[in-house]
């Protein structure tokens, strides 16, 4: 199931190509988040995230009921880890 997670944005900055990104907290797990969807964000908004991409705003109680409800069940897990990245592939393998 894919699954958009409430955070409060703590910064916005134009990357190298004007497309607004920063970071978001999550319960006091900051991660690096996409802003194109939602240009319009402001550091204090609330927002939902899904992937790394922030896919619209929401108000902050609705944003810390939610936030509440996935911690309550565990769907929280594991956002705090860092995702190895990715191993480059060779089209001779195998």
């Amino acid at each position: 199931m894919c699954l958009g997670v409430p955070g409060q944005v703590i910064e916005v900055v134009p990357n190298a190509l004007g497309i607004p990104t920063g970071k978001v907290s999550f319960g006091g797990v900051v991660k690096e988040v996409c802003f194109a969807y939602t240009p319009e964000v402001a550091v204090g908004d609330y927002v939902v995230v899904h992937v790394g991409f922030s896919i619209s705003t929401i108000d902050e109680e609705e944003a810390k009921q939610v936030f509440a409800y996935l911690e309550e069940i565990g769907d929280l897990e594991g956002l705090d880890q860092v995702e190895p990245p990715a191993s480059p592939r060779s089209d001779r393998e195998g």
